[in-house]
């Protein structure tokens, strides 16, 4: 029996007992998350499709361990011009062993659905509000207030 799941915006095809890396998961390393997101069950007979997921299905699968994956290096050059940029990028991984998969959404005790944290709302700054200053309605500087420092022509062109 297999599945595909669709965990960090990947999918991945997984049977019981296989170890995998997926994107980070928000679980402590021994924790078993269940993961509701299936797509495809094979049971050697029979194939289920979901659109675009299984409703019942689910897939039990304990943490082994998180990591960092190996280095990738970014290189930007723009030939003639002087221009090289390097940067490098360690992926957060974690390491999964797949416990079971349930066509029925039977659980295991101690789950955590396996879900993408949703991002924390943002904090919205209130100005404070002062008293008023003595401004124009227009938001302008009138031109009793403007101070200009022009020079002043005579129209003649200059001779050399």
């Amino acid at each position: 029996m297999f599945a595909v799941i669709k965990t960090g915006g990947k999918q991945y095809r997984v049977k019981e007992g296989d170890v995998i890396s997926v994107e980070k998961l928000e679980a402590e390393k021994g924790q078993v998350v269940n993961f509701d997101q299936v797509l495809l069950l094979e049971d050697g007979q029979q194939v289920q499709v979901g659109t675009p997921y299984l409703e019942k299905a689910t897939v039990a699968a304990e943490i082994l361990d998180d990591y960092k994956d190996e280095k990738v290096i970014i290189f930007k050059k723009k030939r003639r011009k002087g221009y090289r940029r390097t940067r490098g990028h360690r992926q957060v991984l974690t390491r999964i062993r797949i416990a079971g998969i349930y066509p029925e959404g039977k659980s295991v005790e101690g789950e955590k659905p396996a879900t993408e944290p949703a991002p924390a709302p943002r904090k919205t700054r209130k100005k404070e509000t002062t008293e008023k200053e003595s401004k124009p309605a227009s938001g302008k500087a009138t031109s009793a207030t403007r101070k200009t420092a022009r020079k002043e022509t005579t129209g003649k062109p200059k001779e050399k």
